[in-house]
């Protein structure tokens, strides 16, 4: 009886030791995405750029092993590649990045920080044709100088928001920072939609 009752001592304390250590290692939000993000410490998300749905704000995310996630960012979202802030739109399909990530509702996650490590070969240059550059002109409204934008009063009513691209020229950097509203400029851009249009350059 005695060794039966040594036994079931053991194994009890062997059980309980299971159910604690199983305890401290569950819960919390950095255990929640170091099961989809592979990084509990830093809640980071590294991936390519599969798809930015200005729409919904959502920017969709293709990690090294296949595995697709979607995020969602605000107007508060900053994307940053070497040290020089842009617009989320500047994010073209095949930049690889690192998005900072928070736990959203219903499971969803949001990135307040996006920083692109490296850019799809020559950014959205290399992959438009001169046939969809377009010349455009009209009067500065407002210049968001750290997201790397401004709007431009292009006449007839129409608003466009003008981004930055990663690589832009130092004289065009420098016109892009002096930049005041009621200034009357002239630029070749390429449109992203209806409303936005990627700078090429100033003339």
């Amino acid at each position: 009886m005695t060794n039966m009752q040594r036994t079931a001592r053991l194994a009890t304390a062997a059980l309980a030791l299971a159910v604690t250590s199983a305890c401290s290692s569950g819960g919390g939000l950095g255990n929640v995405l170091g099961g989809v993000l592979g990084t509990p410490e830093s809640n980071q998300l590294s991936g390519t750029i599969q798809r930015v749905d200005t729409r919904n704000q959502q920017i969709t995310l293709q990690q090294s092993n296949g595995q697709t996630i979607t995020v969602t960012y605000d107007n508060q979202t900053q994307v940053v590649y070497q040290n020089q802030n842009y617009s989320v739109t500047s994010l073209d399909p095949g930049d690889q990045v690192t998005a900072r990530i928070q736990s959203g509702n219903n499971g969803s996650y949001y990135t307040d920080l996006v920083q692109v490590t490296q850019p799809v070969n020559n950014s959205t240059t290399g992959t438009t044709s001169s046939a969809n550059v377009q010349s455009l002109q009209g009067t500065v409204r407002q210049v968001n100088v750290s997201n790397g934008w401004f709007t431009l009063d292009a006449g007839s009513g129409v608003l466009l928001t003008v981004s930055l691209p990663y690589n832009p020229s130092s004289s065009d950097l420098n016109r892009f920072q002096n930049l005041r509203s009621g200034d009357y400029v002239r630029l070749y851009g390429v449109f992203i939609n209806s409303t936005r249009v990627e700078l090429q350059r100033f003339y």
